[in-house]
């Protein structure tokens, strides 16, 4: 399996697995614990996998948690999908970088997004799904997300969106998510 840094967002990697393919099809190893101890991830912080199935066009995201965050490995297993991170990390390198990927079930690589990051992706093909280990138990009341359409982010998805959930379409841009995030960190310096 060969681990690549992702330049854009610092803390990301690329985990592309090495398929052995015959006349049956593929097998591959998805997941290595040695491979992402290797880059300082600790395999064993993964509490939860989830999964999610769209149609092309379908687009989710950009979401993120509140208060610790949340690191995730993300794979597309079947479909291909255009996948996007933003670095909303104030004090990191790459800081309101954004990073685009393929992920696609032909080539099965892994994505990893260290917790503060915001992710996204549209499927491409008819049927994409997605598969999704996380750190943290999932709670929705630290669920944030940001406009998929702010024009200062720019994001180029590649597709028109044929469906996309009203937390999506409704969700405030990055500005006041910026604005917001200052105001949460100067009120806890105060308390503090």
């Amino acid at each position: 399996m060969k681990v690549t840094d992702v330049a854009e967002i610092h803390g990301a990697y690329l985990f592309e697995p090495t398929p052995y393919a015959d006349e049956r099809g593929f097998f591959c190893r998805t997941f290595d614990a040695d491979v992402v101890r290797s880059v300082g991830i600790d395999p064993d912080a993964f509490v939860q996998d989830s999964l999610s199935r769209s149609a092309r066009g379908v687009l989710r995201g950009l979401h993120l948690r509140s208060g610790a965050g949340e690191a995730k490995l993300v794979r597309c297993s079947y479909g291909k999908v255009f996948d996007v991170v933003v670095d909303l990390r104030p004090h990191s390198p790459t800081y309101l970088n954004r990073g685009f990927f393929e992920l696609s079930g032909e080539t099965q690589a892994t994505l990893y997004v260290p917790a503060g990051c915001a992710h996204g992706f549209q499927a491409l093909t008819e049927t994409a799904d997605t598969s999704y280990r996380i750190d943290r138990p999932h709670d929705p009341a630290e669920d944030v997300t940001i406009a998929f359409d702010d024009p200062d982010l720019a994001v180029p998805w590649p597709l028109p969106p044929t469906s996309v959930s009203r937390r999506d379409r409704e969700a405030p841009g990055l500005a006041e998510f910026l604005q917001r995030q200052k105001h949460e960190g100067s009120r806890d310096r105060r308390d503090g």
